[in-house]
């Protein structure tokens, strides 16, 4: 327990008295020494966090205090910073005179009565007591502090094992940005408003483009504050440490968070190191598994991951944009540890992901909570996992041209080949337009249907009767304008070549 007013008021050997009204902050603030003084102004010889006795010789000894004394001489100790006033009776004065009383109560300032028997010496050593005995608790605090985050950072989640233990120890909200500054890690979860990260955030980022190791005291309207740490060596940041403590920590509390700033430093680095080499190694096993070598993959797998997922899988082809890359990594990676034999991904030209064929629902969780686009394979064995990793791409650039969600294969094999040419065949459209102008343009010169008569004519597998139904006119009409369409286009519509290479026209232009 800090010594504090509070702390010598309830020492019934002192027969302290509180003459003022004072609120619990006034009595619990932290006094750090009692001085005691009979000067008219002793503030050049205080210090901020400071207590003051005296026995009132600056006042005189006539009972009232001359008007306006009183409140100047409390108001310079206000100033200074003072935070507890004793006056000692009976020595120069009987009793407390009741315009200090005033001034005090009206400025704030605690004011307490010493007795003649108690001596200002007992009170400032049962002060100075307190103190000590606090600075040793504390440091005793900081000693067990820093050896239980030592051992919290020996755990398989060093960082977050050591940020949530400082969280403890601190009884504060601890939070990590990373060098993007997305907010990593945070203990406890949900203790800190949105608009309070969102702030913490912008000033994290400015602190690493200054590229600088710094400390920053952030101030929001939620709360009464909190502090920016930079972790890592100057031109090297790799994240900023952020505690709500108000700017409030005492030298033990220091200490320890030096001791995290130090562990977090050196974790985050490790961790970028063990990460690249993650990434290199699940890039290799993706060229294994592509290249029909399903043994090695699963075999590695199972000693660094766990089991890859068990046949048929399906594989998932993902656009992520950069911004968002580390933090979709970052969670599959927790993904592979509590859902081991479920899931396998690795980073190429696109993110890869391999789940089993009836569990997909990891994909779509993946999607929905990033707004990613996917192409989604059909069922396939490891020795198919080639096949079906393309088969995965192929889905994904049918999506890229539409919003974020899954485009499964399986889909657009429903669709044919022809409606697949038509989204991805960039070359064939005006491939396309060249085939049918000549009746394009007369359509628009003439006004005559020509156009429509030929798709519907080949919509109704070329029968004439069917397509003058269908377009209301007489077959004779409908069979003249085909014939008609097929000399502009000089071609014999009689063969079959021919008309699936006019519908593949229609289907690639939209005509």
């Amino acid at each position: 327990m800090p010594a504090t007013l509070r702390s010598l008021l309830h020492r019934a050997d002192l027969h302290l008295r509180l003459l003022t009204d004072a609120d619990d902050d006034a009595v619990d603030t932290p006094l750090s020494w009692l001085h005691s003084s009979d000067l008219a102004d002793p503030t050049p010889f205080l210090s901020d966090g400071q207590g003051l006795l005296t026995t009132g010789t600056q006042f005189g000894v006539v009972p009232e205090v001359a008007g306006g004394v009183a409140e100047d001489y409390v108001a310079r100790l206000r100033a200074r910073g003072v935070v507890a006033l004793g006056f000692g009776t009976e020595v120069v004065r009987a009793g407390t005179p009741a315009e200090l009383v005033t001034a005090c109560a009206t400025q704030g300032l605690p004011l307490f009565e010493v007795p003649y028997e108690t001596s200002f010496i007992a009170v400032a050593q049962a002060n100075a007591g307190a103190a000590a005995r606090d600075a040793d608790a504390r440091n005793a605090w900081a000693l067990a502090a820093q050896r239980a985050i030592s051992l919290a950072a020996m755990r398989p989640d060093g960082l977050g094992a050591t940020l949530a233990e400082l969280s403890r120890q601190l009884d504060s909200w601890v939070g990590l940005f990373d060098v993007s500054g997305r907010l990593d890690r945070r203990h406890p979860a949900s203790a800190v408003p949105a608009e309070d990260v969102e702030l913490l955030r912008a000033e994290a980022l400015r602190l690493l483009r200054a590229g600088q190791r710094a400390s920053l005291p952030v101030t929001t309207r939620h709360r009464a504050g909190y502090t920016l740490q930079t972790l890592g060596s100057g031109g090297h940041l790799s994240g900023v440490l952020a505690i709500a403590n108000g700017g409030a920590l005492d030298r033990a509390g220091r200490e320890v968070v030096t001791a995290v700033i130090a562990l977090a430093g050196l974790a985050l680095q490790q961790n970028r190191e063990l990460a690249r080499a993650r990434g290199l190694l699940r890039t290799g096993l993706l060229t294994m598994l592509s290249g029909g070598d399903p043994g090695v993959a699963d075999s590695t797998s199972r000693e660094v991951w766990g089991p890859l997922p068990a046949e048929p899988v399906r594989v998932a082809a993902l656009d992520v944009p950069g911004r968002d890359l580390d933090a979709v990594v970052d969670l599959l990676e927790l993904w592979v540890q509590e859902r081991p034999g479920r899931l396998f991904f690795a980073v190429d030209d696109a993110l890869v992901v391999c789940v089993g064929a009836d569990d997909a629902a990891v994909l779509d969780e993946l999607v929905a909570r990033f707004d990613l686009r996917a192409g989604l394979s059909d069922s396939a064995s490891y020795r198919s996992f080639g096949r079906a990793r393309t088969e995965a791409t192929t889905a994904l650039d049918r999506r890229r041209a539409g919003p974020p969600g899954t485009t499964r294969f399986e889909d657009l094999a429903r669709e044919g080949v022809l409606a697949h040419l038509a989204h991805v065949g960039a070359d064939a459209g005006p491939v396309a337009r060249a085939v049918l102008a000549p009746v394009l343009d007369h359509d628009r010169r003439t006004g005559a249907e020509l156009t429509r008569t030929l798709r519907t004519w080949l919509e109704q597998d070329c029968e004439y009767d069917r397509t003058a139904r269908a377009l209301g006119v007489h077959r004779h009409t409908a069979r003249a304008r085909i014939e008609h369409a097929g000399r502009l286009l000089g071609r014999d519509l009689s063969g079959f070549a021919t008309r699936a290479d006019l519908w593949a026209a229609f289907v690639v232009d939209g005509a």
